[in-house]
């Protein structure tokens, strides 16, 4: 911190000589310095008034110096207190760090300390200030994820919502399937927040989005000189996340290599960097989260099964945005209000029969599709009412419309088999999609056993779409 900027600093010692030399020196340099003569007089000025950093003697009469920094610190957890001692010893020094001081200062104070201490003084004011900020954050992070905080009321999502409270209380490895678009990374944060470990790191790593050939490297580190451009020793995620929790999102596109590697870390807790011998330690939550069957990648021998049972220890299987249509207002006045805040747009809300459209739309891309529209509409719309005509074109037409391609009985008659298989194919394919071509949750839709449906999908050839799995 610059000197330029006065901070307040209260100087605590019972000799009038060593706080007179402090004031001089701390309010020549620009800070706004008030002293106490004992615990009581230092306790009583935290407690009243703003302070940015607390020096404090360790001997003094009646309580010592540790003992207000840990009474301090009860009241004001990221004020930094620096010790003043004249009886400086590698001992005293590791008992005041223990206590909780940023750092030690020796009397007497010699002419060419000053430097030191102002130096001393600024590093510790702005460790304090880094320390309030970082726990600001934490607890902002901690109520944007709260449970209550997400939205919705669906049956389906409070039911989740419930698991994942309990989840949370634990310290196990946890699954969370769903389609795209569902907000597995939100419960993935929701967990982590409300856990014991919300004041360490949680680090997130999109497996499908790194190259395989650097996926090991980001998740281990690597040491210097272990492949072409390993010019430093470098950090793996699972150390970031020491104590913390490791997120590894579209964990069923990880290649079977890292696979290995990963259920010995959820096994043995350790792993080693890219290029080293070292084995290292790690204490580390799991949440993983797929969009994939995992069950059928076995099936197919690209997902190990003993991996699978690994981190289907608390499985959580987030709903699709069509089965908690009740959300879909909610979600919609949420982003309206949200877009509005961070845009200041002057869009006052959507008409009653453009909302009718939305809840009975299918959103195959769930909620990402409907927060990706809502930001659409707050840009193209300039100001009123978002109606029906601001939608999409396929948003149009109203729910419950019938259909004018069904198929008629005319004089001429009809091929019926040809009528009856179209009807088939399309029924099949809507449910497809509607899944992503998921065949298990697919022949749910339709009240079909699995063998059944694959064989239909055989005997009309339908194939997949590109990127879709089969």
């Amino acid at each position: 911190m610059s000197a330029s900027k006065k901070s307040r600093v209260l100087v605590v010692d019972d000799e009038e000589h060593y706080r007179s030399a402090l004031e001089r020196i701390l309010s020549r340099v620009g800070h706004e310095v008030f002293s106490a003569r004992d615990a009581s007089e230092a306790i009583a000025t935290v407690a009243a008034q703003p302070v940015d950093l607390v020096l404090c003697d360790y001997r003094m009469p009646g309580i010592n110096g540790l003992e207000v920094i840990r009474q301090i610190h009860e009241l004001a957890p990221d004020l930094p207190c620096i010790v003043i001692t004249g009886y400086g010893t590698p001992e005293t020094s590791i008992e005041a760090l223990r206590a909780g001081a940023h750092w030690y200062l020796e009397k007497p104070f010699e002419h060419e300390q000053l430097d030191v201490i102002r130096r001393l003084v600024d590093q510790a004011i702005e460790h304090g200030r880094l320390k309030a900020e970082n726990r600001l954050l934490q607890n902002q992070l901690r109520s944007r994820y709260k449970f209550d905080s997400i939205v919705g009321k669906s049956s389906p999502l409070q039911k989740v919502l419930g698991m994942v409270e309990r989840i949370a209380e634990t310290d196990s490895t946890v699954l969370i399937t769903g389609e795209s678009g569902t907000g597995k990374e939100l419960i993935a944060r929701a967990i982590h927040y409300n856990s014991g470990r919300a004041d360490r790191m949680l680090v997130t790593v999109n497996c499908g989005a790194i190259p395989e050939e650097l996926l090991e490297s980001e998740l281990f580190g690597h040491v210097k000189g272990a492949f072409t451009n390993a010019i430093q020793h470098r950090e793996g995620r699972f150390s970031l996340a020491h104590g913390g929790t490791i997120f590894l999102d579209e964990i069923g596109d990880m290649s079977p290599n890292l696979q290995v590697k990963l259920l010995r870390v959820l096994q043995e807790k350790t792993f080693e960097p890219v290029g080293s011998s070292k084995t290292e330690q790690v204490d580390v939550r799991v949440i993983a989260a797929t969009n994939q069957n995992l069950p059928e990648l076995i099936e197919s021998k690209s997902f190990r099964e003993d991996l699978y049972y690994r981190l289907n220890v608390l499985p959580v299987e987030m709903p699709p945005l069509r089965e908690r249509a009740e959300d879909v207002p909610l979600l919609v006045h949420h982003f309206l209000d949200q877009g509005r805040n961070e845009r200041g747009s002057r869009v006052q809300g959507i008409s009653d029969e453009a909302l009718e459209r939305l809840v009975a739309h299918d959103w195959p891309g769930n909620v990402r599709e409907l927060e990706n529209l809502m930001e659409r509409l707050l840009v193209l719309t300039s100001e009123g009412e978002i109606g029906v005509d601001d939608l999409p074109s396929d948003l149009h037409a109203g729910p419950g419309r019938e259909s004018h391609d069904a198929p008629r009985v005319t004089a001429s008659g009809l091929d019926f088999n040809q009528v009856v298989e179209k009807l088939e194919v399309d029924l099949i394919l809507q449910a497809l999609e509607h899944t992503h071509w998921n065949k298990n949750r697919a022949a749910q839709l339709l009240g079909l056993n699995r063998t059944t449906l694959e064989g239909k999908i055989r005997k009309r050839g339908l194939t997949p779409p590109p990127g879709a799995r089969s």
